[in-house]
Parts: structure tokens; C-alpha cells; sequence
């Protein structure tokens, strides 16, 4: 298991390249399933959940040839079926929770799709319920092993239906989109997430031969094709990692520009970070960051304390929650953080609290930031990494600490960063990647 090691109060200088989506590309290539065409995609981030993903997808038969870091094509035309029903599918498929998005394109394809329940991140209850719920209606018989925590669903044939989902789920749009797209008739699909990631998967459906209408908004009409074929795709920037960067700018007061963001996909994320106090502008495609000391957070008209929170697209993406929290730390002025989609994902602000910050979590989904306007540097402490996002948080805080931080548990870091402590250091970070052999 390894640890990473941090000098702190260092200001960084350069120029950035997001990463490829990762929730994106987990869409994406479950959706290679569809097809016994070769489908290829590039600009995948080199990250453990997506290369976790690929790695599945090989066991099921998927044909996979690797271009570059970056670019793979994918062939499905000899599935490996009883891969399912093994011991290594129930072991590989329960480490990865995107592994469920390949039950829709091998339900609708090959009339079954088993998976165990999937792991991920610590953050709570993360219900599947919507994905199964949305495959009965198409027609599916559901089963569930109690004892071996396995989910599986058949059908001879998927019907098109009309239907409501219980609540935007990306990954459960996704699912059901990609069963519906070769369903026999309509499928009308209401409360379906429309992130950009959503309309990415809409759009490379389409060029497979997939009839889809209302992409974008919260209604997708699918009326269902025989077959679909091959196509190429490019993975959008990672938006979770862009926001990412601007918090690594702020807190360490640095001068950074990223590059090639893809602006109109952002939603809400400059605009919150600009509530903070954050200056930053748009560069053609790029967002420019200038060394800040000093950032404001912004009041209501009222005067009322600002609230950064949470919502289905095109509201802001929890994702950024936890980074906008501990920007917050340092800014002039107080937010209150609210938290709605996932019970325990603010428990990690105790280690920001160990570090000096002034968090109050009022409870499991509301904490409120007493900003200390970098007169107080956070102080270096060891701390271990409990989800991605609360990972990637914590390493913005030490990178802004006074001293030296160590933190334990990076793969989960690993898990939606590619290569962060590389590219940290070609920015002038002082980070090490140690292999921890205790």
C-alpha cells in the first residue's frame, strides 16, 4: 500500500491538461457491449476504476487492442457469458460499482446480465434500485442471491414502456438508456439525469444507429433498433478533476491555467468557485487562474451566509462539494456546505479539523466553514484517504499545510486521478510517492 508524502506552502506555477472523464468513460465503454463492431475511444484516463472496468471486459471475451496511453478499441463479438456466473466475475465486478452499467447492454443484447453487489466509495447508502426497477418495466425478470449478495435479470425480449424514474441517477439513465436503445418499441423515460456525461453517451449511441430524442433535457425518447455498430468517441475533459485544479490554485495561491475544459460543459462550477472569491477567467478554452492572497466569499443579498449545495444536473455536482469545502477553509468570510445525495460524505472534515480548520459539521449533511483568510495556515498531520473525492481534498489541504503531511489509503486517490503526483510535481509541488511495506 503506498503513502503519499507532502511538503506543504508551496506556490505552484503552469499550465495543466485534465484527464479524460471517468465517470464518463465508465459509460462508455460499458456500451462497447452493444456491438459486435469495433468501437473506438480515446482520451480514457489511465485510472484504476476505468482500467478496473477494462480489465472486466476483457474477461467477458471483449477483443481489446490499446492505441496509445489513452486510446483503446473494443470488439464484442465473442462474448464470454459464463464469466458471470464465476467466482473471479463475483470477486472482480464487487470492487468496481461502475461494473453495473454492463447489465443493460448485456440484458438487451444477450437477454441476461448478472452482476454482485458493487463496491466503491465509503460514502453511504448508494441504492440499485433504480437501475432494476427500470429493466422490469422493460420486461426483465428480476433475482437476488441473499447470501451471496448477487443481482440478475432476463428476458427473452425487452419492450418498450414508458416510464418515471424514482430518482436522476446518472449511472441508472445510463443502464436503462443503454438496455432501452435495442428494446422492440418506445421507451420514454422521465426524471432521466441530463449531465454532460448523459448527452456524451446519447451522442455516441446515436452514431452506433441508436434513435434517441430529447438529449439533454430529462425526458429521452428511445425508439429501439435490430442492431447497432461501430463508431468512435472522445471522452469529454473530467470536470470533477478541473474543479480539482482550481482548488489547488486557490489554496495554494498559485497561478495556473488548465487547459482545453471544454467551457459550455461546465455548468455551475466556474460560477461557484467565483462565489468563493475565486478569480478566475476564460481563455478561449482554457481557464486561467492568477495567484491570489487574499479570496472573499460572496453573501446573499440579504446578507445572509452563502450555501453551496448539491443537485441533479444542471445544479452543481456533489463531486465538487468536498473541494469546495476545504477551499473554503481558506477563504475570507463563511458558507455553509449542505450535502444531500450521500450521508457521509463530510465525515472526512475531521481531519481538516486536526489540521486547524474551523469546520462546524452541524451533522451528517451540513457543515459550516468559518474561513481564516490564509492568516492561519493549515497544519501538516497523517491522515488516510477514505473515498476519492475526500482523498483528493485532503491532498489540497496538505499541499497548502504548514510542514510536511502523510497520507495513507492513496489508491483510492488512484481510483479517479491520473498520474496526480506526477503532475503535481511538474507544477513544483513537493510531493513523493512512497511504498508504504508496513
Amino acid at each position: 500500500m503506498s503513502i503519499f508524502k507532502i511538503e506543504g506552502g508551496h506556490r505552484l506555477k503552469g499550465e495543466i491538461v485534465p484527464q479524460g472523464a471517468k465517470n464518463e468513460a465508465l459509460q462508455i465503454i460499458c456500451a462497447t457491449l452493444l456491438t459486435a463492431s469495433k468501437i473506438t475511444i480515446s482520451n480514457i484516463p489511465d485510472i484504476r476504476d476505468v482500467n478496473k472496468l477494462i480489465f472486466i471486459l476483457g474477461e467477458l471475451g471483449v477483443k481489446i487492442e490499446k492505441l496509445d496511453r489513452n486510446t483503446y478499441t473494443f470488439q464484442a463479438d465473442d462474448i464470454n457469458l459464463k464469466y458471470l456466473e464465476s467466482l473471479e466475475f463475483k470477486k472482480d465486478g464487487s470492487s468496481l460499482r461502475g461494473s453495473i452499467m454492463i447489465v443493460g447492454p448485456l440484458l438487451t443484447r444477450f437477454g441476461k446480465g448478472y452482476i454482485p453487489r458493487p463496491g466503491g466509495d465509503k460514502i453511504g447508502r448508494r441504492r440499485l434500485d433504480t437501475h432494476f426497477e427500470g429493466f422490469i418495466k422493460l420486461g426483465a425478470k428480476f433475482r437476488y442471491n441473499k447470501e451471496e449478495s448477487f443481482y440478475g435479470v432476463e428476458a427473452d425480449e425487452l419492450h418498450g414502456t414508458e416510464m418515471l424514474l424514482d430518482e436522476a441517477s446518472v449511472t441508472g439513465t445510463a443502464n436503462i438508456l443503454m438496455a432501452a436503445v435495442l428494446a422492440k418499441g418506445e421507451t420514454v423515460v422521465y426524471n432521466a439525469a441530463c449531465e454532460p456525461y448523459i448527452q456524451q453517451l446519447c451522442k455516441m449511441l446515436v452514431s452506433m444507429g441508436a434513435k434517441i430524442d430529447g438529449i439533454g433535457s430529462n425526458r429521452l425518447i428511445v425508439q429501439g433498433v435490430s442492431e447497432l455498430g461501430g463508431c468512435e468517441h472522445r471522452v469529454l475533459p473530467d470536470m470533477i478533476e478541473i474543479g480539482s485544479w482550481i482548488g489547488v490554485a486557490a489554496m495554494t495561491r498559485s497561478e495556473l491555467t488548465i487547459k482545453d475544459v471544454s467551457w459550455k460543459d461546465l455548468g455551475l462550477i466556474p460560477n461557484v468557485f467565483k462565489k468563493l472569491g475565486i478569480n478566475l477567467k476564460q481563455v478561449n478554452d482554457d481557464i486561467y487562474i492568477p495567484a491570489q492572497e487574499s479570496y472573499k466569499i460572496q453573501g446573499y443579498l440579504d446578507g445572509s451566509i452563502l450555501t453551496v449545495s448539491d443537485a441533479p444536473w444542471p445544479g452543481f455536482t456533489p463531486d465538487l462539494l468536498s473541494i469546495v469545502l476545504v477551499v473554503a477553509t481558506q477563504a475570507k468570510g463563511s458558507v455553509l456546505i449542505h450535502q444531500k445525495m450521500f450521508e457521509s460524505r463530510l465525515f472526512f472534515v475531521d481531519k481538516l479539523i486536526d489540521m486547524g480548520a474551523k469546520v462546524i459539521l452541524c451533522d451528517p449533511h451540513r457543515a459550516t466553514v468559518i474561513g481564516m483568510n490564509h492568516e492561519s495556515s493549515l497544519k501538516a498531520t497523517t491522515m488516510s484517504s477514505p473515498d476519492i473525492r475526500a482523498g483528493i481534498s485532503l491532498l489540497i489541504a496538505a499541499l497548502s499545510a504548514k510542514g510536511t503531511s502523510i497520507i495513507h489509503n492513496i489508491d483510492q486517490i488512484d481510483r479517479g486521478y491520473e498520474n496526480i503526483d506526477e503532475r503535481l510535481r511538474s507544477l513544483g509541488a513537493k510531493i513523493e510517492r512512497i511504498e508504504n511495506t508496513f
